[in-house]
């Protein structure tokens, strides 16, 4: 948690990443297959190109606020993650993932983190590509905005709201 100079907690934005930050279009096709390859989905993570919005975006929000990410994707692709990050000149931390056992529709995932997060934070902005997140996130009265520069595939919602992976 950062303040400002006087001592203020800066309020929180809150960034996806596949389809908002990452272009995920290029590994699709490992869950478009039967059974699907997460791992290999997972793994060819670190070959995602920039989407230069999101970054634009998340860098512009770092001017006033403190940023944090907020994925699907499992713990175990932390590092992954990171690297990635890191690799494109974005922060790395905080980045909140997924358990590797939980395979709730991200809509809830997302949900409670955000409550929780409520909690001892002001949240001022989320960005999500996932149009039933940002439904239910919008029911609930969080300021979101559905990110829409990357199509959303049909399989990339399945994998987010079905199979509960990211």
């Amino acid at each position: 948690m950062s303040a400002d100079p006087l001592g203020v907690v800066r309020p929180l934005a809150v960034f996806d990443i596949d389809g908002v930050l990452a272009d995920v279009r290029h590994r699709l096709h490992h869950l478009e297959v039967y059974p699907q390859r997460w791992e290999r989905f997972f793994s060819a993570a670190d070959r995602d190109p920039l989407l230069e919005e999101g970054a634009e975006r998340l860098r512009a929000a770092l001017v006033d606020h403190d940023v944090i990410y907020l994925t699907g994707r499992p713990e175990r692709n932390r590092r992954l993650t990171e690297r990635w990050l890191r690799h494109h000149g974005l922060p790395t931390r905080p980045l909140l993932m997924r358990s590797d056992a939980d395979h709730r529709p991200a809509r809830w995932m997302k949900r409670e983190a955000l409550r929780t997060l409520a909690a001892t934070r002001d949240i001022i902005s989320v960005l999500d590509d996932d149009p039933a997140v940002v439904a239910v996130l919008e029911e609930d009265g969080w300021p979101v905005e559905l990110a829409t520069w990357l199509p959303h595939s049909s399989t990339l919602q399945s994998a987010q709201e079905d199979e509960g992976r990211t």
